[in-house]
């Protein structure tokens, strides 16, 4: 929902092709955000942090794509959305195990479980009911799209702490929300509030900085700021970008773009 703005953002703080400025990009996830820096900013260095392997999964779209098809007709007889019955969910089960390419439990959970759900390894996808959430078609192909990036896996709070004193060194934060669980992430764990405090601290200008009301960064920040506590300058008189997401006829949220170039 962002992109536009992030483009527009970095357009206006970074002239022309972008040379001589270092992109960051501390929680890169699928590399959309690295991809679309890089795409813009072409000079620019493009450090696209990996840390959850989602590469892999991009060198390997012919095996997923060969999987779905393997899988997909033992569902024509389920209904999209609903439950699998146990026969077919063994049938399932059997195809995985005997498939001899690679496989991914995200992807298969993303096909296979309820909406949301999140699971850790096979073992733990093998346990939970099995829905039709299969998509339709394989996956396009990726060639191309991590073109230029620099790839590397680490920590952000290692990988942070390698530009701080650069002033044309962008940071790009887009972090798991605060203690919610991410069973799909590498640490199989929760970022939690040492490691939000973590990376409040590491924070500095430039920076953009994506978060949401489901976690509770911006009533933290302005805590900071008004009270002027810790890395409380980093955040006075940032921007910010709200988009409302209505998720019932009752209840909405906010995402959030914080950001600050000087």
């Amino acid at each position: 929902m962002f992109l536009k703005d992030f483009e527009r953002i970095l357009n206006e703080n970074i002239p022309d092709d972008g040379e001589g400025w270092t992109i960051v990009d501390a929680f890169g996830g699928s590399g959309l955000l690295s991809h679309v820096a890089k795409r813009l900013k072409p000079k620019a260095r493009v450090i696209y942090n990996d840390f959850d392997s989602y590469a892999e999964r991009l060198k390997h779209i012919d095996d997923i794509n060969r999987l779905r098809g393997l899988i997909a007709p033992l569902l024509a007889s389920t209904q999209k959305q609903k439950r699998v019955d146990r026969k077919v969910k063994q049938q399932i089960i059997d195809v995985i195990n005997g498939f001899d390419g690679y496989i991914n439990e995200h992807i298969l959970c993303s096909w296979l479980c309820f909406s949301g759900k999140q699971v850790k390894d096979l073992d733990a996808l093998f346990k939970e009911d099995f829905w039709n959430c299969i998509r339709l078609s394989d996956y396009p192909s990726a060639d191309g799209y991590l073109d230029g990036l620099e790839v590397v896996n680490e920590s952000f709070h290692k990988l942070l702490p390698q530009f701080k004193d650069d002033p044309k060194a962008l940071f790009v934060l887009d972090p798991p929300y605060l203690c919610t669980r991410q069973a799909s992430y590498k640490q199989a764990t929760y970022f939690d509030l040492i490691d939000f405090l973590r990376l409040v601290d590491l924070t500095r200008p430039p920076y953009i900085f994506f978060s949401s009301t489901k976690s509770e960064f911006i009533r933290f920040i302005e805590y900071m700021v008004t009270d002027k506590k810790d890395n409380w300058k980093a955040f006075d008189n940032c921007e910010r970008i709200v988009v409302k997401t209505l998720v019932s006829y009752t209840g909405e949220y906010e995402d959030n773009l914080v950001f600050k170039f000087n």
